[in-house]
């Protein structure tokens, strides 16, 4: 096993802007380390993908990391969590560490929750898979979660539509739902939520508990890296961004997230 080096880079990937939230969270932790963000554009959003195909995505863009000699993977995606990290940690085989966005989460529920009712917003393929009711049922905290997909949130964040009359109204639809009442705190089971997370902090009138898996992370990743003397402690690089498909929406978020001029390379999964 090739021996890693604190200098090397994060890599961090997802199906389209929606880990730019995950990646802006470990910059503002980590602000040393160089990230390699790889957006998956031609093929958002995963959560209405196969599993196969969520897999075959996710093990193309891990080559790519890995040739760019990334130290640790950030798979900031639910979708691709739930479908591919486990096919992942075998395709690697030990050599490089993967860090998912539902472990981390998972904790912090179980952690905090105990013989409470906890929502769930996320994509079907996400909800569907059942992997955070897997999880929090195993950890035997008498949790109850109350899951539902929410399958339009992610293209209206895509599309741009953070803040304006649409969705609110979507996201009102979506937040009265039955199958969310009564609950003591809200997973954002999605990276793309937290662009819309004050909508829903204003929906419930700052009364509810939103549990942000971006910050969750970005926290997991630092302790990691902490444990495996692996923070750089050199010079600061650029960061890189790559796309499978160029998009105005993928540039002017990752401008905002970042403040500053942000150069993609487009660089498709199959040539």
């Amino acid at each position: 096993m090739k021996i890693k080096k604190r200098e090397q880079p994060i890599g961090i990937f997802d199906s389209g802007i929606g880990g730019l939230t995950v990646a802006h969270a470990i910059k503002k932790l980590l602000p040393n380390e160089q990230m390699i963000y790889f957006g998956d554009t031609a093929h958002l959003p995963y959560g209405d993908k196969s599993e196969a195909a969520i897999q075959a995505y996710s093990i193309r863009i891990t080559d790519i990391l890995l040739k760019k000699g990334c130290k640790v993977i950030v798979i900031a995606c639910n979708s691709a969590s739930s479908a591919a990290y486990e096919l992942l940690q075998e395709y690697v085989n030990r050599n490089i560490h993967i860090i998912n966005v539902i472990d981390p989460m998972v904790d912090l529920v179980t952690q905090n929750f105990g013989n409470k009712q906890v929502g769930l917003i996320g994509t079907k393929r996400t909800v569907q898979s059942g992997v955070y009711a897997k999880k929090i049922a195993e950890a035997s905290k008498g949790i109850t979660l109350k899951s539902l997909a929410t399958p339009l949130l992610a293209p209206m964040i895509e599309e741009g539509f953070f803040n304006n009359q649409i969705s609110h109204e979507i996201i009102a639809q979506y937040l009265s739902d039955a199958e969310l009442q009564n609950i003591e705190g809200l997973i954002l089971a999605c990276t793309h939520y937290p662009l819309i997370k004050k909508q829903i902090d204003e929906y419930y009138n700052g009364k509810m508990s939103i549990l942000d898996s971006s910050e969750v992370i970005a926290k997991a990743l630092k302790t990691y890296l902490e444990n495996e003397n692996l923070l750089n402690t050199g010079d600061v690089l650029n960061d890189h961004f790559l796309v499978s498909d160029y998009t105005e929406s993928f540039e002017s978020s990752a401008r905002l997230f970042f403040h500053e001029s942000v150069q993609l390379e487009k660089h498709a999964l199959w040539n």
